[in-house]
């Protein structure tokens, strides 16, 4: 990874800014709704102790039938399709019927439905309908109270016969409707409204279960009060839904309507307030508005007699809805539930705000930190190519270094950072491996140079001293072996010498060779047809391409480079073995291999086969050319020359050696 790159990621960690501010974002949102909730349940607090205090009409004791506000006109006929808007509001009675209380302007009504599977069936007028299927309904006013019996033999009108005698304000006769499916039966009758009831009492009689005819589940009617609800409107905030609930959790009274004031929020803002900020809201729910029982789980928690606050989406886009509900407590018992509704368009606002204000701070300031890495690491990454690209010029291709880029010459010395500090180094490291590389590149050619006067000293005297001996006749026979290995080793220091000066002249001329374009077919089996009556009893294969292989080259060294190949093939090489020498296309040059049956490779040495000095063939007898190590090296050289590389490797079968020469072809000289 490049050095500006690494710059990026650590501008890129500044990111944990705009992060940590969308937290604290967050956070304060949810601080501000939680002060919001606190204050709205204390303003339900003080409009509960208010009701209470005034002695608003709340309704006493734990149970009740509630009687809903008809919402449609309703047909006595024994059929519930007018009440079917309100059914999800049923009320149990008994463990097989459900029953619905409505009044409007004409008066009470009551639909019973009951479900039965047998059926035991007698009018009301029949001596035994007490035994049979029936309804006993028990009106209660401030006089007292009576029953009435509902039950027929067949589905139609029928007339409720009185159980109890006469009470004044209610009725001698009500008028009733029944009807039967193959589930049960329904009884609907009306009641008219100049009734002033206070309680209202319903039994259910199964003829085939059996108990008490006559038992009733008798209980205070509980409606919407209008007198309450302008209590109500007295006491509750303005621009705040109020709504009081019975023990029951039905409803009894309302006022207000939800506020909506301030500025809609943009349908983006909305989506990031809902994606980024909000957090535990819950569903909007608009029929809960309607509903004379709700069950809303704070107005349930509320009857517990502890206080509930709870958010929710509004209706409208980007509005939050804050519902706060108290116990109406009286004597330490809760007699309602008081439930207040705050819309909100505020908390979306300001948490929108203060984000996006956060976000755009927060990215500026990122903006300007990555653009500052970004020209700081641009920078110091041009500086240290200019350094990089100093380093790889150093180096000529004879392996000298570039006597111009020593000293001052060398780039960013004179700065005064770490990066100066470093060309100062490479300076003084290339001045001190210059001159090393300078004293071992003619070391060869001085050493020739001082050592041929020894040298010539040496066997001058030697040929004085066995002169003079043989001429007064006083050589010793045992001086004879001495003299022979004197004269030995001054041979091979003289070859030595030779060589030395052989190859500092063999790196001249690699190093000067002119190239031209050949085809490496014809050098290569050329070299073979030429090498065949030198190997003796060996068998030389010698693998070409097809087509012809043309390379801008130098084709003497490269001849010169498989001499060389083929001798050090030959000293590993049985007299009855086998040669291969194999030219194929590699990408952007060719490959010369020479493989030989023979002994593997050390592994140890396999580094250093084409270093200058190093050989693997036995240590020559007295008498023989001594190996200097000198071939493998100029191969290496003319493989350098042509911007190639020499290797050498096992064969995979374990039969013997392959040395590789790749080349990639010389560069061509402009004109003018």
């Amino acid at each position: 990874m490049t050095l500006r790159r690494k710059l990026l990621l650590v501008a890129l960690c500044t990111l944990a800014l705009p992060v940590a501010g969308w937290l604290y974002v967050r956070q304060m949102e949810t601080l501000l709704r939680e002060g919001q909730a606190q204050a709205l349940i204390a303003s339900a607090r003080a409009v509960a102790r208010s009701l209470v205090v005034t002695h608003a009409p709340l309704p006493q004791g734990d149970t009740g039938w509630y009687v809903q506000q008809a919402v449609n006109p309703i047909t006595v006929d024994g059929y519930g399709d007018d009440w079917a808007p309100m059914t999800p509001w049923s009320q149990s009675l008994g463990t097989r019927g459900k029953l619905l209380l409505a009044s409007d302007a004409d008066g009470l009504y009551l639909y019973a439905d009951i479900r039965c599977a047998r059926r035991t069936r007698a009018d009301a007028d029949d001596p035994g309908a007490l035994r049979a299927d029936h309804i006993t309904v028990l009106l209660a006013n401030a006089s007292g109270q009576r029953r009435y019996l509902l039950a027929s033999a067949a589905p139609g009108p029928l007339v409720a016969e009185p159980l109890d005698p006469a009470v004044p304000g209610l009725p001698d006769r009500i008028d009733a409707w029944w009807q039967e499916d193959g589930s049960g039966y329904q009884v609907e009758l009306r009641l008219p409204p100049t009734l002033a009831l206070d309680r209202l009492g319903v039994g259910v009689y199964d003829g085939v279960a059996g108990g008490d005819p006559t038992a009733v589940d008798t209980r205070p009617l509980l409606q919407y009060s209008d007198p309450l609800a302008h209590e109500l409107t007295q006491l509750a905030p303005v621009d705040v839904h109020a709504r009081v609930f019975s023990r029951q959790g039905w409803l009894l009274a309302q006022s207000g309507r939800l506020g909506m004031a301030g500025r809609q929020p943009g349908w983006f803002a909305s989506v990031v307030y809902r994606a980024l900020l909000a957090d535990r809201l819950h569903d909007a729910e608009p029929w809960t508005e309607q509903a004379p029982k709700p069950g809303l789980p704070e107005v349930q928690t509320a009857l517990k007699g502890k206080p509930s606050a709870m958010w929710r989406w509004g209706e409208q886009r980007g509005t939050v809805v804050l519902a706060a509900a108290v116990p109406i407590e009286r004597q330490g018992k809760p007699d309602g539930v008081l439930l207040l509704e705050q819309a909100s368009r505020a908390v979306p606002l300001l948490a929108n705000r203060a984000l996006f204000g956060l976000l755009l701070t927060s990215f500026g300031v990122l903006l300007a930190a990555g653009i500052v890495l970004f020209a700081f690491a641009t920078r110091l990454s041009l500086r240290l190519g200019r350094l990089r690209d100093a380093a790889e010029r150093a180096q000529l291709d004879d392996g000298r270094l570039d006597g111009h880029l020593r000293g001052e010459h060398f780039p960013m010395v004179e700065a005064d950072d770490e990066i100066g500090d470093l060309a100062r180094s490479f300076s003084r490291l290339f001045e001190v491996v210059g001159g090393y590389t300078d004293y071992l590149r003619t070391l060869a050619s001085k050493l020739s140079h001082e050592l041929n006067t020894p040298l010539a000293i040496v066997k001058s005297s030697l040929d004085n001293l066995e002169h003079t001996l043989l001429a007064q006749g006083e050589l010793p026979p045992d001086a004879q072996p001495y003299l022979a290995r004197a004269r030995d080793g001054v041979a091979r220091l003289g070859a030595l010498v030779r060589a030395m000066s052989e190859s500092s002249r063999m790196e001249r001329a690699i190093a000067a060779a002119e190239p031209e374009d050949v085809d490496l077919c014809e050098v290569v089996r050329g070299c073979a047809e030429a090498y065949r009556p030198l190997i003796g009893e060996r068998r030389l294969e010698c693998v070409l391409p097809e087509v012809p292989l043309h390379l801008h080259c130098a084709p003497e060294p490269i001849a010169q480079a498989l001499d060389k190949l083929l001798d050090n093939a030959l000293s590993f090489t049985p007299p009855d073995g086998w040669l291969r020498l194999t030219l194929r296309v590699i990408d952007g040059g060719a490959e010369i291999e020479l493989a030989n049956q023979g002994p593997p490779l050390p592994a140890a040495m396999q580094g250093r086969l084409f270093d200058s000095l190093v050989s693997l063939r036995d240590k020559a007898t007295p008498g023989d050319a001594p190996h200097l190590g000198l071939g493998l090296y100029v191969v290496r050289l003319v493989a350098e020359r042509h911007a190639g590389t020499a290797a050498a490797r096992n064969l995979d079968d374990g039969s013997g050696v392959a040395f590789s020469l790749r080349l990639r072809g010389m560069p061509r000289q402009r004109l003018g």
